[in-house]
């Protein structure tokens, strides 16, 4: 007994439609993870010893490239730090007030582990060598 042309069509466009939701979750699910992974923060030591080896691979630099190129990364990140230090007082003003407003609307026992939190935060920070 013969299918309908409909009904052959229909379930053709059923597969396809199913490949193309399949295809669309993974590649979602794909590049949400490559985001995170990108965005996880590195020490600064590690960033720049990552940094060295992938240009040394991919352009063939030599080590008289490399010895060059430190200093010029050691001057970007002596002018970042310069830089963060110029707009550091209106950021820690942000920041504080930003903390006010949290403490706010915490109870005492939420406001205890957001102090908790924040400590852990800040010493991360100081561990990590503050950024740059």
């Amino acid at each position: 007994m013969k299918r309908p042309a409909l009904t052959t069509t229909l379930y053709v466009l059923l597969v396809f439609a199913s490949g193309i939701a399949v295809g669309g979750s993974a590649h979602l699910l794909y590049t949400s993870n490559s985001v995170i992974a990108s965005t996880t923060t590195r020490a600064p030591a590690e960033y720049r010893r990552q940094l060295i080896a992938e240009m040394r691979t991919r352009l063939h630099l030599t080590n008289e490239q490399v010895s060059q190129l430190e200093p010029i990364l050691d001057e970007t990140r002596r002018r970042y730090q310069e830089c963060h230090k110029k707009i550091d007082p209106e950021t820690k003003a942000i920041q504080a007030e930003q903390t006010q407003k949290i403490r706010a609307l915490l109870t005492d026992a939420q406001q205890t582990e957001f102090e908790k939190m924040r400590a852990e935060r800040e010493k991360n920070r100081q561990q990590s060598g503050g950024g740059f």
